[in-house]
Formats: structure tokens, sequence, C-alpha cells
């Protein structure tokens, strides 16, 4: 079964021939090879481009490096990358006119001096670059730098709500609590059973994402790196800090782990995507605070599957989901503080700061969120507006709820939109 990933397939499209290296990064198994080599590929095929103009090489396939006369096997033992005088040898041999062709490399950080190889390539009016790659260049938000501004960045994230119910077999209500408790990893996504989905996504964490953090960024301490995923997956979006997350480890599992320890361990799961961090944004100052931070994971089957599907509160769950649907579109997406200061019964003044959840900034536009789990009644609905009545701007704000409730303003010009139409339909938040 196919999962259509139109919204990438889309991206790439629009950059057709732009005269950049197209760059696909992501998290592990969020689907950039298939993307590239598959719906990537047949879109070029059905838009009647010649099958011989469209070079695929994977530099991880032992079939495609016999092609350079490279050996898959050699090169492990003697761990060093592909030859590129032989790689470009090949390419010149397969370009044998003056049209376009269109080169789609997949793990291409399997290269010797890729990135050379690859701005040479652009040199040539008639060649068409396309990359994936999983080492930690790839896997780092830095990898545009290694093309000298030549890059141009395609940021895959596993499936949101809308591909996941391309091939869900249910109704959207069965599927929004599947999709929350498992996630959107496609390979997950296409097994069957709880039981196998489970399975899947646990092997992953521990043989893909944890194995290879270590590899990559050459850890030592194993169980401190795992015990830092554990607190971050019992408390997604919560305010956290270094110093904060010390003093856990210091209590609970007597450790002696330092702040800066820490950061480092927190950049690396960055870099990787397994999560992702949001700053608080001073709403009224107009500017940030560097710290606390919110952390949410890029998928929420894999963040389950740390706890072993122990911990699973829906509330928080919503609001990594909405964040992620969020980021995916494009919106950078912070936490927003709104200073207040009022007075108590006695008449003194009380400062304190109320939060939405998030502020939403795409150009000029801007949204004020908040995920509200339910609003089963007045006394609800107050408290989440409240922030938003003390912010003096005329930016659109909304209240997304898993109440079944058609999408209405109330006599503040607040939106409220229940989930489904939220991540179903992009232009739900236009009202």
């Amino acid at each position: 079964m196919e999962i259509k990933r139109d919204f990438y397939l889309h991206k790439l499209i629009n950059r057709k021939n732009n005269g950049l290296i197209k760059v696909i990064t992501g998290i592990r198994r969020c689907g950039k090879s298939y993307l590239l080599n598959t719906i990537f590929y047949n879109y070029l095929l059905e838009t009647g481009v010649d099958e011989r103009h469209i070079i695929r090489f994977a530099f991880d396939s032992a079939e495609d490096l016999t092609m350079i006369g490279e050996s898959l096997i050699k090169m492990e033992k003697e761990k060093r990358r592909a030859d590129p005088e032989k790689f470009m040898a090949y390419i010149r041999g397969q370009m044998t006119d003056q049209g376009m062709y269109y080169l789609l490399l997949d793990e291409v950080q399997m290269l010797d001096c890729f990135e050379a190889v690859l701005n040479g390539y652009l040199r040539k009016n008639n060649m068409d670059v396309y990359v994936t790659g999983s080492n930690a260049k790839f896997l780092s938000k830095d990898i545009i730098t290694e093309f000298a501004g030549r890059g141009d960045e395609i940021h895959m994230y596993p499936l949101n709500f809308a591909e996941f119910m391309s091939v869900y077999k249910g109704d959207k209500y069965e599927g929004l609590s599947e999709y929350m408790l498992y996630g959107g990893i496609p390979l997950v996504v296409l097994r069957d059973g709880a039981g196998e989905k489970a399975a899947v996504l646990e092997n992953l964490f521990s043989e893909i994402y944890i194995r290879d953090i270590y590899r990559r960024n050459k850890l030592r301490n194993e169980g401190e790196l795992e015990d830092l995923l554990n607190i971050l997956s019992s408390a997604i979006g919560s305010l956290t800090n270094p110093e904060k997350l010390k003093n856990t480890f210091r209590t609970v599992k007597k450790s002696k782990i330092t702040s800066n320890t820490i950061k480092k361990y927190l950049d690396c799961l960055e870099d990787s995507f397994l999560i992702a961090s949001a700053q608080r944004y001073d709403i009224k100052g107009k500017s940030y605070i560097e710290t606390p931070k919110k952390y949410y994971f890029s998928d929420l089957g894999l963040r389950n599957a740390r706890i072993h599907f122990r911990q699973f509160e829906q509330t928080h769950c919503m609001e990594n989901m909405i964040y992620n649907e969020l980021c995916m579109r494009g919106y950078r997406v912070d936490i927003g503080v709104v200073p207040i200061a009022e007075k108590d019964k006695a008449g003194k003044v009380i400062r304190k700061q109320l939060e939405v959840d998030f502020v939403c900034n795409l150009g000029s536009a801007r949204y004020y969120i908040q995920s509200a789990y339910l609003v089963p009644d007045e006394e609800k609905r107050v408290q989440e507006i409240r922030p938003f009545r003390k912010i003096d701007d005329s930016f659109k704000k909304i209240i997304v709820t898993r109440d079944v409730v058609p999408a209405h303003y109330d006599e503040y010009g607040i939106l409220t939109l229940n989930i489904y139409d939220f991540l179903l339909n992009p232009a739900s938040m236009e009202g």
C-alpha cells in the first residue's frame, strides 16, 4: 500500500530546476528515500522525462556500488567511503546528450568528498540534483552550510494525521486515538495489530535511533542519555532546562551528571530530529526568553514506546500533535508568555505570567493557539481565553479542542476549532 506524500512531492516539484541542491532531511524512517526514489521518480516519468535522464543511485546499495567498481563489504572493512572519481566517471558515462538530467542520490554521505562533487555538478546547466542522507551532517540542522549556500532543504516529518487517515480504514475518531498512540512512522502505520506496532516502535528506538546517536556523537555513557529520554518522555510539553534536569537526575538517579553534559545530550537529540524545542516568547515585551524551554517529540509513537505505553496523557499528547502539525505547515512555533499585574483581595499587586500554548509565525501572519483537550463548561472556556484577552493586538486567536463542535467565533472574536477540522483542513485556521 502506497502512502501519498503530496505535501512533500509538491515541495520538490516547486524546486525543480532551481539551480540548487535539493536536500531532504528528517528523522530516520520518516520516508525520505521513498519520497525521492519512488514518488518523485514516478512523477518525473509521468511528466515525460526520459527514464535514461533520471539517474538514481543509492550509496548503501551493494548492487549500485558494483556499477562504479566499488564493494560495500570492502568499504565497510576498510572503513572508507566510495571513491568520488569512480562515481563521477559513472555519471559521465550516463550523460550521453545535452538534455536535462535528474540526479537522485540516496545516503550520499557514503560518497567521499560528496560536498565538492555535488557543488561541482551545480555548474552544469543540464543537471538537477536531489539528495538524502543519514549521517551526522544530514541529520543535523546545519547540513545546508555544507553546500556553501547552494542547498535547498526540504524537511520531512513522519506522517501527519491527514496522511495517516489516507490509509487508515476506520473513522477519524478511532483514527485519532490510534495516531496519538502509535504515531506516524510509515513502517509502523502499515503494520497490523497493536502488538506489531509496539514491537516495531520499540525496536526502532533501540536499534536505530539510540544506537545511531551514540555512534555519531561518540557518546560513552549509554545510561545517561536513555535516562534523559525517559524524563523528557514523561514530561512532554513541560518547561525545563539543563539545570532543572540535572536536579532531577540527582534526586531520582543519584547521578552527578552536569548541566553541560545534559545540554550536550539535548543537542544530540535535537540534531537527530528525535525531539524539538520551543522557546518562550514575551508577547508584550516582544522578546525571547532563553530558558526554560518546552520539548516535544517528532513522533508520538516513539515517545509512547519509550515509556512502554504506560503514561498516555491525552492532554499533553494532543499539545505535542498540534505543535508537530504547525511545524510541518512551515510555522515558526514559540510558547507565548503574557506578563500581567493584578491586585489580590488585600489590594497588593501580584505579578504573574499567563501562557499561550503556541505563537505561530509565517511571514507576516501570526496566530495564537491554545490546546484545550476538553472545554466542558464556561469556567474552563474563561480559563482558556484569559491569556488571549490580555493580548493587545489583532492577530487571530484560536482554541483547538477535541470536543466535537462546529467552528465558531465567540463575542471576543476568538475562534474555536475541533481537533479533527484543524488537522484535516489546513484552511480551517482562516475560519
